[in-house]
């Protein structure tokens, strides 16, 4: 797994993880933000989110048109620099007038514009080390490796937010209520009814500071809504923290990855000393053509999966449990999942070591990983409360600990050779792909589950429901999605870095990001519906899309796999690779 591997790749994936750190930080809570701090209902909030990641994802369609006249490099610098001024800028607190949505959207538009140099460009760096027929045959495992190094910072993420905000409202004398902000925003709109109007008086009266409680009921409103979007921005300002630490990163690894900062027009003008694969006009056609399918499919995969920064917040919010107890606590302790993370790692290391003392060594780390895990959740309260922005690191914490065992599935299965498959029993990528589609549509087949029987969200009046569901809901669907992502998101980054014509490499991978893009902003229906539908009904509607999307691409495979099977990999080294993790 971490064997064989070329250096450039721990030190790119280790920049990408302190960037992603920083993004997923901001969208943890930046969803909530917007409601708190603006008061707007589902559906605008819903529309300025989706834009923004659609914005991010599309960016790198420029960025990568841009990388393949100038440099990858030079992209990956100036995103960097333009993103920190985007936190910057997000990071300042201002009032909820004109002059705060307008600071608001340009930090926004720098941050988009700063991914789409940075994000899509790094990731060709990362494919261009595995150009080298030495590592070929590990390109699959090296982006399932780059993943888990995102998903990491992405991890860490919701909890650092969460601190953030508890500590800022800590010091302000209050604490976090779900339901306060929109409430607030209704007293202070004059829409408020009596029922909600004694609501919140009741909230206000458990506030921890007296000067808090004996306020007045506007002045209480006011009060809460601006210390609770301060400690929002604050949360924002973790990213360019974050950013300066990728950039320290970058620049002193570079020398590990500086051969793989060329493009096709650089590598021209080096006279020949890089070597740059030709295709003819027809290979090229087909290529892209093949992508392009792909793009067009997965568009519905991000669709349901972003939901996760949106409706799935929302029903982490109002519609489950604001406290957890039992063996589900474990799930909101970052330091009992990072420890729980860490243990696939050396569990693997004590199979597969090659000597004895290496076995021992990663056996003994095993066990005190796992009792430092019991010792946390031994001293965790009974019942622990939480905030909806944890469920957000369910997913990374998925992905850190399944890669493991992913690579070691398609390993063992690309070592199963036969006379009908010589190349071994792995699924190609796009076959991944379209079997991931149907997993993500079981994901929301839980949520109906979870969903049924519940007031729809235009019956709660901005409250959260009196009957909520248990956690393992919403546990349960983050980890069936991410089953479905490693299925398709870094076997995808993968395919498009192996197929890609070597003049459109940048140009290519920018349309991965841009087919995510639209499933961004398509993301936003649920949104826009959440007030107009039942709650289900929104799950039903992202579950079957996802199986149409399957049966699409499993309709297309043929087409896609005849027209790059050229580019497939041989898989003897993959069998080899998962002996010598």
């Amino acid at each position: 797994m971490f064997k064989g591997q070329p250096k450039g790749l721990f030190a790119l994936a280790l920049a990408n993880t302190g960037e992603r750190f920083g993004y997923y930080t901001m969208l943890a809570i930046f969803m909530l933000f917007l409601q708190a701090k603006f008061g707007w209902d589902q559906a605008l909030a819903s529309q300025v989110y989706s834009i923004f990641l659609a914005a991010v994802y599309f960016m790198p369609v420029v960025g990568g048109w841009l990388a393949d006249r100038i440099g990858f490099g030079k992209c990956v610098v100036t995103g960097i620099s333009v993103m920190f001024l985007g936190y910057l800028a997000l990071a300042i607190p201002t009032g909820d007038n004109f002059v705060g949505i307008a600071l608001m959207i340009g930090a926004l538009l720098l941050i988009s514009v700063g991914t789409g140099l940075f994000k899509g460009n790094l990731q060709v760096l990362v494919g261009n080390l595995y150009d080298d027929p030495k590592y070929s045959s590990r390109r699959d495992a090296a982006f399932s490796l780059f993943y888990m190094a995102i998903n990491i910072g992405a991890m860490f993420a919701p909890s650092a937010a969460t601190a953030i905000t508890n500590k800022f409202l800590s010091n302000a004398g209050l604490v976090y209520k779900a339901d306060i902000p929109a409430l607030a925003h209704q007293y202070l709109d004059g829409t408020i009814t009596a029922a909600n109007s004694a609501k919140l008086a009741g909230l206000q009266a458990v506030m921890p500071s007296p000067e808090v409680t004996s306020m007045p009921a506007a002045d209480f409103c006011s009060y809460y809504i601006e210390n609770l979007s301060s400690s929002y921005n604050m949360g924002f300002a973790v990213a360019c923290i974050s950013l300066i630490v990728s950039v320290c990163i970058y620049f002193g690894c570079r020398s590990w990855f500086r051969h793989a900062d060329v493009n096709a027009k650089q590598a021209a003008a080096s006279g020949g000393t890089v070597r740059v694969e030709e295709l003819s006009p027809k290979q090229t056609k087909e290529r892209v053509v093949a992508l392009c399918l792909v793009f067009a499919v997965v568009i519905f995969f991000w669709m349901a999966f972003h939901q996760n920064g949106q409706s799935l917040t929302w029903f982490a919010r109002d519609y489950t449990q604001s406290f957890a107890e039992g063996w589900p606590r474990m799930g909101f302790n970052i330091w009992i999942l990072a420890l729980i993370a860490a243990s696939i790692y050396t569990l693997f290391g004590t199979v597969q070591s090659e000597k004895p003392l290496g076995r021992i060594i990663n056996a003994a780390v095993t066990v005190l990983l796992w009792g430092g895990a019991y010792a946390i959740y031994s001293g965790m309260p009974a019942r622990l409360d939480i905030q909806p922005q944890l469920f957000q690191q369910f997913n990374p914490f998925f992905v850190v600990f399944l890669t493991p065992l992913s690579i070691a599935l398609f390993s063992a299965l690309a070592s199963r050779k036969t006379k009908k498959h010589p190349r071994g029993l792995e699924p190609s990528a796009p076959k991944k792909i379209g079997i991931g589609m149907f997993i993500a549509a079981l994901g929301y087949l839980i949520m109906i589950f979870g969903s049924l029987g519940q007031a729809s969200p235009a019956e709660l009046q901005g409250t959260v429901s009196p009957d909520p569901v248990v956690p393992t809901y919403l546990m349960g669907t983050y980890l069936v999605l991410t089953f479905a992502e490693l299925l398709l998101s870094p076997m995808g980054i993968s395919f498009v870095s192996k197929v890609a014509p070597p003049k459109l490499k940048g140009l290519m991978m920018g349309l991965w990001f841009a087919a995510t893009a639209v499933g961004n902003y398509l993301s936003s229906i649920p949104g826009l519906l959440w007030m107009n539908v039942p709650l289900w009904a929104n799950w039903a509607i992202l579950m079957a899309l996802c199986v149409i999307a399957g049966g699409i691409m499993f309709a297309m495979l043929r087409k896609i796999e005849s027209a790059t099977e050229d580019k497939e990999e041989p898989a003897a080294a993959s069998g080899q690779e998962a002996a010598e993790a």
